[in-house]
């Protein structure tokens, strides 16, 4: 009678009408319809319907009529619903039940777990002990649905879902359909599995994947820059014992930024008319 593995979608057909739902059966094993998990009220013996399998919390195999795009045959993106440190987290494939993704196919590092709300592309497999759980997608099942990144997209603004990290760097996926790789010295933090971020092409490979900067272009980080000058000034009425010839660990302490920035970002103070300096010191300039 179809397909009995936890994880498919199969065709049952209706044995009878429980106190809290109805029993499907295929061949001679009867599994149980929740009335949580039926998308209608009332279904006739003896009809066939569609449904999804899985198993309920006590192990036992149990339908439902939501049919998620996620099964034992398919990837989809999915939401992370719940975490859980010491199992790791519960991914929404659309049914009633949440699916584990063990914390065993997870990094050791628990700040890139995915959050709730983040987005992972993910499958199911059926574990050792009979069990269904999440799988994350690998290189390989991106490549399926990837496209080939053009040389024109060089520079462009990209945004994505990361799927795998590592300490050299994390791999993305873009929302364009493309893979990249964001070295670990082109962002500022390691981004989490799941996580949504926003970079631009740094570099269209010859394989027609991309490499990414979470890092801003050297104008943007300048208004990032000269932003955190003028608002320490702000702090010291306009004025402060900084200038283009202080030192660079003076700069990095008071700063977090390095004296080239931190030069680049004064000069556009200055030419913006908005700042000078004298004596080792530079000061707001005042309006005339």
């Amino acid at each position: 009678m179809g397909n009995i593995l936890p994880g498919t979608i199969t065709i049952l057909r209706v044995s009878h009408e429980a106190p809290f739902g109805y029993f499907l059966t295929a061949g001679e094993e009867e599994i149980l319809l929740h009335q949580n998990d039926m998308t209608r009220t009332e279904l006739s013996e003896d009809e066939e319907i569609e449904v999804f399998l899985f198993q309920d919390r006590q192990g036992r195999l149990a339908a439902t009529m939501e049919l998620p795009s996620i099964t034992i045959n398919s990837f989809d993106w999915a939401k992370v619903e719940e975490v859980k440190r010491e199992m790791g987290v519960f991914v929404n494939i659309g049914i009633n039940k949440g699916m584990l993704l063990s914390k065993d196919d997870l990094p050791p590092l628990e700040q890139v777990w995915p959050q709730v709300d983040d987005e992972v592309y993910c499958t199911l497999e059926i574990g050792k002990n009979g069990r269904l759980f999440i799988r994350l997608a690998k290189e390989g099942d991106l490549q399926d649905i990837a496209k080939s990144a053009d040389k024109s997209l060089f520079n462009k603004n990209v945004t994505g879902r990361i799927y795998r990290t590592l300490h050299a760097g994390s791999f993305i996926f873009t929302d364009d359909g493309y893979l990249g790789f964001i070295h670990a010295s082109e962002r500022k933090e390691e981004p989490r599995i799941g996580q949504k971020v926003t970079g631009r092409i740094i570099d269209v490979k010859e394989d027609g994947t991309i490499n990414v900067s979470l890092l801003p272009r050297k104008h943007e980080a300048m208004d990032d820059d000269a932003g955190k000058i003028l608002a320490y000034m702000e702090t010291r009425n306009g004025a402060m014992p900084y200038w283009d010839k202080s030192q660079p660990d003076d700069i990095e302490a008071r700063f977090g930024m390095s004296k080239g920035a931190f030069k680049r970002a004064l000069g556009k103070l200055m030419k913006e008319g908005k700042v000078y300096q004298e004596a080792g010191w530079t000061y707001f300039k005042k309006d005339e």
